[in-house]
């Protein structure tokens, strides 16, 4: 279990998706739906909190190892109960069918799901469009004009 649950947490990633069989799709479904916001909540600060320990970010993110560690936590009992209880049909069938890709598409989608609510937060989508205020419109008109 340990196994399928660090694959997991190293599968969720917001890349491109690849290309899913019906497995895949059915686990993806069945992962959107049994989850509740606060589970996807929970999956958006386990995102920060392990994405804080890029050095990039680090001078700007704050993230204790007590939180991480809840986070952490938080995240591997998701997943377990996803794998095991409320997909456990769906996971059967992925892995068996399609194998690991199916796995990694449906912790894609649940990722890509969750991220997607974060930013149709208003106070996130207003924290976004402070950007507009910063680019010069102009020079990034004339530089899409063709020659």
């Amino acid at each position: 279990m340990m196994r399928v649950l660090a694959m997991g947490s190293a599968l969720l990633t917001f890349s491109l998706p690849v290309n899913a069989g019906m497995y895949a799709d059915d686990l993806s479904r069945c992962l959107v739906e049994k989850t509740t916001v606060a589970d996807k909540n929970a999956l958006v600060r386990w995102v920060i909190a392990t994405t804080t320990l890029h050095p990039a970010v680090q001078s700007i993110a704050n993230v204790s190892v007590a939180e991480r560690t809840r986070a952490n936590r938080e995240t591997a009992l998701l997943f377990e109960r996803l794998l095991t209880e409320s997909c456990i049909a769906q996971t059967r069938q992925a892995a068996k069918y399609e194998g690991a890709a199916a796995l990694q598409t449906g912790f894609q989608t649940l990722g890509q799901v969750a991220m997607a609510e974060l930013f149709a937060n208003p106070d996130v989508a207003k924290g976004l469009g402070e950007l507009d205020k910063l680019i010069d419109a102009k020079k990034l008109q004339q530089a899409l004009q063709a020659d």
